[in-house]
């Protein structure tokens, strides 16, 4: 953290500076994993138990569990953590059920999001805020950074009728908002329960940060990254998957999975790194620099292979576009593999999956037909300018 920047409050900072006042005396369960901490690197459910001013009576766990060290799409199990009986929001179900929800007094969530759409922590707030809504509990939200920064906004809504788990809400896929703000929106967009009006909103609280800008850096903010999942241990790795991670569902090149840095190397074994460079260099992408390079993934694809590729670096550039970087590169490299996004060697699944995961069939129809770089700036930007307008009403911090 540089000298001239004050020292940024967390939400659960704030909490612990108001002793604890809005949950004092109750009963709450609390959405969390090893992320929710305070800016000292202190668990947020063990400052809880450890003030004695309410009763946890459960913790609820999103993907990857609770230590986060559960691999992406795998069931995570209910568990006895800190003495807690601990619920599993993805698992058997993906929302706290009702009679849970009865024996508490409120909901407190602390966990650190990464600012991109089909990352499921948020959908796991959305299904909490639903089943809160469904059962008139209250919502206490302790806010965090978006680590991408609350300027960048990057990426196609969400079509209407291609909402899922990993595209939950009508909302670019580089959201450019805290969780704090997406809850006020889910909620006050009525989007929680859009065929019931009586149940569509829940009684929310954000507890706001202190100090947080909008243009910060992560780094800019002094605090330490506790990995989200076994693949985002750094903050790099969150940018890297703000490009490529979309990708990494049609399984066509290795994008550092099975590195020391996933998200920041990609290639193959075959890759010509060398003219494909100066493809990418006419792009003129900003924010993020193609370095050329080899590497080896130790398990996944290619494994114990030696890959040519590029290692991906990151500069503070207020016109980073992760999503449009990472599609464009892609459709830079059909010149050199033209059976790359070939329809008929695709696995269904994979396309059925990376169309929900950009929330729209455009974007893998647009690299299968081949189209130019400015149609697929066009789709990249769908709904972009509506999202947002939406989203300025529920900025909480400049």
């Amino acid at each position: 953290m540089t000298p001239s920047v004050k020292k940024i409050k967390l939400g659960v900072d704030v909490l612990i500076e108001n002793d604890f006042d809005i949950i004092e005396n109750k009963k709450i369960l609390l959405l969390t994993n090893t992320t929710g901490r305070t800016s000292s690197g202190q668990l947020t459910v063990e400052e809880i138990q450890r003030s004695k001013k309410c009763e946890i009576i459960g913790l609820l766990t999103p993907e990857h569990g609770f230590f986060t060290t559960v691999p992406a799409g795998q069931s995570v199990n209910d568990d006895i953590i800190f003495g807690l009986k601990t619920y599993s929001l993805y698992g058997n179900s993906r929302k706290p059920d009702s009679k849970l929800l009865k024996s508490c007094d409120a909901v407190v969530v602390d966990i650190q999001d990464i600012g991109i759409r089909s990352y499921t922590y948020i959908s796991t707030i959305f299904k909490t805020m639903q089943s809160c809504a469904e059962n008139g509990i209250p919502v206490i939200i302790l806010d965090r950074p978006n680590p991408l920064g609350g300027e960048i906004i990057d990426g196609n809504i969400v079509e209407t009728g291609k909402d899922s788990f990993v595209g939950i809400a009508p909302i670019s896929y580089i959201h450019g908002c805290t969780i704090g703000e997406l809850a006020e929106m889910f909620n006050n967009e009525r989007w929680l329960n859009p065929k019931n009006p009586d149940k569509s909103k829940c009684s929310l609280t954000v507890i706001k940060m202190v100090n947080w800008k909008r243009s910060m850096t992560y780094e800019e903010t002094g605090l330490q990254w506790w990995p989200t999942s076994p693949h985002i241990p750094t903050v790099n790795a969150v940018r890297g998957a703000a490009c490529l991670g979309i990708f990494g569902e049609l399984g066509i090149i290795n994008i550092g999975i099975g590195t020391t840095l996933p998200f920041q190397y990609v290639g193959a074994p075959d890759f010509k790194t060398e003219i494909i460079n100066d493809d990418i260099k006419m792009l003129k992408l900003q924010g993020i620099h193609f370095n050329p390079t080899k590497f080896q993934p130790f398990y996944g694809m290619y494994n114990g292979k030696l890959c040519d590729g590029f290692f991906l670096t990151f500069t503070n550039d207020k016109n980073f576009a992760p999503y449009t970087s990472g599609i464009l590169f892609f459709s830079s490299l059909i010149k050199y593999y033209p059976n790359m996004f070939d329809r008929g060697k695709l696995k269904q699944n994979s396309i059925d999956m990376f169309n929900k995961v950009t929330g729209s069939d455009a974007v893998l129809d647009a690299l299968i037909n081949k189209k130019s770089i400015n149609d697929l700036r066009k789709i990249c930007n769908k709904g972009l300018d509506n999202y947002r307008k939406l989203r300025q009403k529920y900025l909480l911090y400049d």
